[in-house]
């Protein structure tokens, strides 16, 4: 492998980092905001829809990655915070 070749492979796993640490922090954030405020359900829900078009835009075409892995937490908090079933 070039010089040139592992500088760019470097340099994509850098952004690629940069975007799993905002994505993180932005799922941890809004989580914590949706536990601690007093939103009602359809404020709360639209939260957690902009979450997903954010993360949409950090990750092109990984909606279901999004769904297995996101959704479910929040799906969780939402349900015990607003006593859903």
């Amino acid at each position: 492998m070039k010089p040139n070749e592992r500088e760019s492979i470097n340099d994509e796993a850098e952004e690629e980092n940069r975007r799993i640490r905002t994505l993180r922090l932005l799922v941890d954030f809004s989580l914590a905001y949706l536990a601690q405020t007093k939103l009602p359900l359809e404020e709360a829900q639209a939260v957690v829809e902009g979450v997903k078009k954010q993360a949409l835009r950090l990750f092109p075409d990984k909606e279901e990655t999004f769904d297995l892995i996101y959704l479910p937490r929040f799906r969780r908090l939402l349900r015990e915070k607003y006593h859903l079933h």
